[in-house]
């Protein structure tokens, strides 16, 4: 979910409206992907490198987090779906922790789709604690394949995506998911994460739909 910061910026607004404007395009985008049939989405929330913004930012992102799961959230939950966050937690405030677990809990029962949202999250990261897992539980190495990483990555049960949309004309996927887009298929599209919804989300599946997968084969 990428162009925030640029979407307020050619409106002259503060960074923090278009990041509230963010929230917006990702219940309508959650919506669309109901309607379509989607049962699992993951979005790229906040990274372990946007710790790295100015301060005054991220205390605006940490407080619109707070505002969205009890704001926009809820009535995604009131439609089937269960929220879901991955990355670390441990350096969120303890009333942004307290909420994301609330939410955990409270939607856990629900199965029209699976929503994850990664949230102090890299990709390097993810499998840097899983080959430390490996590690402190003595695991031989001659055991350690594929299925031995992937079972220790912040969610295992999380499909692995087939398809990744990225927002805004960046050609880059960012350290998101890097070992579970071994094989997805790549969206990139221009529109700014704040405009995104329904209509780029059908072209985007229309666009996957007419490829042949092949999964390094012929």
């Amino acid at each position: 979910m990428d162009g925030n910061g640029r979407w307020a910026r050619r409106r002259k607004l503060p960074v923090a409206a278009g990041h509230r404007a963010g929230t917006k395009a990702l219940r309508r985008t959650v919506e669309a992907a109901i309607d379509l049939g989607v049962e699992s989405v993951c979005v790229f929330a906040f990274s372990t490198e946007n710790w790295s913004r100015p301060p005054d930012e991220v205390d605006a992102l940490m407080e619109i987090f707070v505002e969205t799961i009890e704001r926009e959230l809820p009535d995604l939950a009131k439609q089937g779906v269960a929220t879901r966050f991955i990355g670390r937690r441990d350096r969120a405030n303890p009333e942004l922790q307290e909420r994301m677990a609330r939410l955990e809990d409270e939607t856990s029962h629900n199965e029209r789709l699976q929503l994850w949202i990664a949230f102090d999250y890299g990709g390097r990261a993810e499998i840097v604690e899983a080959t430390r897992r490996l590690v402190e539980e003595g695991v031989d190495p001659r055991d350690i394949d594929e299925n031995a990483i992937a079972s220790r990555l912040y969610a295992p049960e999380m499909p692995e995506p087939d398809l990744l949309i990225r927002t805004s004309g960046e050609l880059r996927v960012s350290n998101f998911l890097l070992w579970q887009l071994a094989y997805t298929e790549l969206v990139f599209v221009d529109t700014l994460w704040p405009d995104f919804g329904e209509r780029h989300l059908r072209q985007a599946l229309a666009e996957y739909a007419g490829r042949r997968r092949r999964f390094g084969g012929r």
